[in-house]
């Protein structure tokens, strides 16, 4: 297994290149948009974090309490999803036919527990608009050579990252490492 590396900063060029690079998703094909979204979190990593700290840092200082709470009960339902998930075997078959709702219901649990709390502008601001921003920049960023290449890397398992271990635990890699696998087991048979 690959040590954890961590992805170097994209420059901004890279990132937010002009209106060709960009394009909206076919929302016919979910596969091949939800590759999308994965390969852009990957090669994109650490311009997300980046991005999601600042703006971050600008709602917590707006409202700090109010973003602790946010910060600690995202924290406990994202810690007992991915405890139920790996434990229960009943979540564990949820979480693997269905990736994409697992993570949809995540964050409507969040937003639920949050509501409870009392802090639900805050945290929208401060978590959920992040992850909006993310969203939308990985679901629109066309991908390029560089970002293919180094998405079978991390596919193949010879690159590790923080992102690709979240990504893991939400089951969402585990159709590229199927795909993967059935192609190096066509080409050995052959």
């Amino acid at each position: 297994m690959a040590k954890v590396e961590i992805a170097p900063l994209r420059c901004w060029d890279d990132f937010f290149p002009g209106s060709e690079r960009f394009a909206k998703p076919d929302m016919q094909d979910l596969s091949k948009w939800n590759n999308r979204v994965v390969s852009n979190l990957l090669y994109y990593q650490t311009n997300y974090l980046l991005m999601a700290i600042v703006i971050f840092m600008v709602v917590g200082l707006w409202n700090p309490v109010g973003m602790f709470t946010g910060g600690a009960v995202i924290t406990s339902v994202i810690i007992g999803s991915v405890w139920a998930g790996e434990n229960k075997a009943m979540i564990k078959s949820f979480k693997r036919d269905n990736p994409t709702l697992f993570v949809f219901l995540v964050l409507v649990v969040s937003y639920l527990l949050m509501s409870l709390f009392g802090g639900v502008m805050v945290f929208l601001l401060g978590i959920k608009l992040p992850l909006l921003l993310i969203f939308a920049h990985a679901s629109l960023r066309l991908r390029n050579m560089k970002n293919k290449l180094e998405n079978k890397m991390e596919s193949a398992g010879l690159k590790k990252s923080p992102m690709s271990i979240i990504l893991e635990a939400l089951g969402q890699q585990e159709e590229n490492l199927n795909k993967i696998q059935s192609f190096l087991e066509s080409k050995l048979n052959e």
